[in-house]
């Protein structure tokens, strides 16, 4: 760190004092005392002279190297503070940047918590219609048969079935699957026994569970029953009817755990559908429809086989013919090209022929004296 100026002063004068007193120390006694301290003195003051000159000049060398320094130092703390006021700025306008992204983002994301959430308030209202609908025996009814009716209408032409189809006697079938003989038309009814299971999976004790097993069973061994009775009709249906329900929960509980109830169902010939096993069954059914169709045009697609056969034949004795024909005119046009060629040679040897007769009746006019001339008689 440079020292000051009263600092430098205050060693000056201590540095003085020092001479002054090692001058009184040394000086002479007498009148040559005085003379050298006359002396003395001179040559102190102008060294004291030279010192103050060197002081002043050393002082304002100082005072310029101070002011240097300022203004470097000034520079340096506008330099850093311009970079420092700089990078502030930049913080600031990454923040606000980043602080309007999350923001946008966040609306967002609460635009879609919103649509979200409306969409879980529709199916909140549509699972309490659907369950209002499943509570009414009548709309449990006309749902599975709406379900029943959609698989059928996916998977068949409307040729092949016919919904709500009066029977010989008197019954009607929600669906009636029109397949020729052998088997016959086979019939589908919706069932859907929800209060039971229901009761049945709200079951917390065992004899409220066996209660409830034992009005799923004889819920559905009445369905199976009177499907039966009513959509099997000798010689106008199948010997086999299908009972549809509209649920896989209730088929699934069907088969894990009444399996009496299914064994019963397969000799009364009716056997029970689920949506998924239903969508098996209707392809099936297609298959078999598509062969049917098939075989009853059989005789339809052997006649235009012989036909098309017929057909063939025919064009290839119409192209047998028209080779026999290119041939027949290659034929010719190589026997018109061999008789314009000797026509051709007969021509040049003709033009050699008169070309050499001419020469030689030039030669014979040359050497034969001509006839003489008849005379006149007087």
């Amino acid at each position: 760190m440079p020292l000051s100026p009263e600092l430098l002063l205050a060693g000056f004068a201590l540095l003085l004092v020092l001479l002054l007193a090692v001058a009184v120390l040394r000086r002479p006694k007498g009148e040559d005392a005085k003379a050298d301290r006359a002396a003395e003195a001179i040559a102190l003051q102008a060294r004291l002279t030279a010192m103050a000159e060197s002081q002043a000049a050393t002082q304002a060398q100082i005072a310029e190297a101070l002011r240097s320094q300022e203004r470097q130092l000034a520079e340096a703390m506008d330099l850093r503070l311009g970079n420092f006021t700089q990078r502030v700025g930049e913080r600031l306008n990454e923040q606000t940047r980043t602080q309007s992204t999350a923001m946008t983002d966040l609306r967002e994301r609460l635009a879609v918590i919103d649509r979200a959430q409306k969409n879980i308030t529709e199916l909140s209202t549509q699972v309490v219609g659907l369950q209002d609908i499943l509570s009414n025996k009548q709309a449990r009814g006309a749902f599975g048969e709406v379900q029943l009716k959609d698989l059928v209408q996916s998977a068949l032409p409307p040729s092949a079935y016919d919904f709500q189809a009066t029977l010989a006697n008197g019954r009607r079938a929600d669906c009636l699957i029109k397949l020729p003989n052998p088997p016959g038309p086979i019939a589908i009814d919706a069932k859907f026994p929800l209060e039971s299971y229901q009761a049945l999976r709200q079951a917390e004790e065992d004899s409220a569970r066996l209660a409830a097993q034992r009005a799923f069973a004889t819920d559905l061994r009445k369905h199976v029953r009177d499907i039966a009775e009513r959509y099997i009709v000798p010689g106008e249906t199948a010997e086999s009817a299908l009972l549809f329900l509209p649920s896989e929960a209730v088929y699934a509980e069907l088969h894990a755990n009444f399996a009496n109830v299914v064994e019963e169902s397969y000799r009364a010939r009716v056997w029970i559908v689920s949506p998924t096993t239903m969508m098996a069954t209707l392809n099936t059914v297609r298959a078999v429809l598509r062969d049917v169709r098939m075989r009853e045009q059989a005789s339809v697609i052997q006649t235009e086989v012989q036909t098309m056969l017929e057909d063939v034949t025919r064009l290839d004795q119409r192209v047998g013919k028209l080779e026999t024909h290119f041939d027949q005119a290659s034929r010719d046009i190589r026997d018109i090209r061999i008789s314009a060629d000797k026509v051709t040679k007969r021509g040049e040897r003709i033009k050699d022929l008169e070309l050499e007769d001419e020469g030689a009746a030039g030669q014979i006019a040359d050497t034969v004296a001509p006839p003489a001339r008849p005379r006149l008689v007087e």
